[in-house]
């Protein structure tokens, strides 16, 4: 199988950098942002990037695409605030949607061309089951049940290009963000967890072999599909 370069979005630490480095063990190339370096053992090219602002990002992503040609693209990066309806900022609203959606299309955009011109391109969209509802998730869950509106249009306009355009949606996840909102013992935590089927939390490495498939070449057929990370926690929602 040929190596690939792939863009990863908030690589830094959690599910970005387990990612990056399954993608890397596997062979392929990584340019990875975010606004922080990686710790030590980052294999990739790293580009540090704010991609809450919109002509930094561009002058970024024209520098990557002019240096590297990009095959692929994994948007991961995201913030969460967590607020119940009454509680709901517009500031954080704002922000929201201008990491988790617009970052996301101003990225894939950057390296659609070059994915166009070879006949070949993988996108990984990194959703939530959030989206499906979630308590205190007004502005998140929106964004990620957007994100994967977004993944299914792209699918549609992408795939005689030879371009996949598929999401995956992690459930609760042990990375530092869940342990920062959830913290253990906590009555949040317990209550999550006795809902798990699976009875644990997902490991980021877990999320990455679902999207490092889903960005080979063995998935070629498959598009426009939210594949769920979730140790069943879905199972008996409402399908997107």
């Amino acid at each position: 199988m040929a190596a690939h370069t792939f863009l990863v979005t908030g690589v830094s630490r959690g599910i970005g950098r387990a990612i990056a480095d399954r993608l890397v063990a596997r062979g392929d190339r990584v340019v990875g942002l975010a606004r922080t370096p990686p710790s030590k053992g980052f294999t990739g090219i790293f580009h540090a990037c704010d991609l809450a602002d919109t002509e930094v990002t561009a002058g970024t992503l024209a520098r990557i695409v002019a240096d590297h040609a990009i095959d692929g693209v994994v948007n991961n990066a995201a913030i969460n605030v967590v607020g119940r309806l009454g509680q709901v900022d517009l500031n954080d609203f704002d922000a929201m949607v201008e990491l988790n959606l617009r970052a996301a299309i101003q990225v894939t955009q950057a390296a659609l061309p070059g994915m166009r011109r070879r006949g070949w391109g993988r996108v990984v969209n990194i959703a939530s089951r959030t989206a499906l509802g979630k308590t205190g998730r007004t502005v998140y869950g929106a964004t990620k049940a957007a994100l994967i509106g977004m993944t299914r249009t792209w699918a549609l306009e992408l795939a005689r290009d030879g371009i996949t355009v598929n999401a995956v949606s992690p459930g609760p996840i042990d990375t530092e963000l869940f342990r920062s909102t959830n913290p253990p013992d906590s009555p949040t935590t317990r209550t999550i967890m006795a809902d798990i089927p699976a009875g644990r939390l997902g490991r980021p490495e877990e999320v990455a072999a679902a999207v490092t498939f889903l960005a080979s070449e063995d998935a070629g057929f498959i598009t426009g599909q939210t594949l769920s990370v979730c140790g069943g926690l879905t199972v008996g929602y409402a399908g997107m």
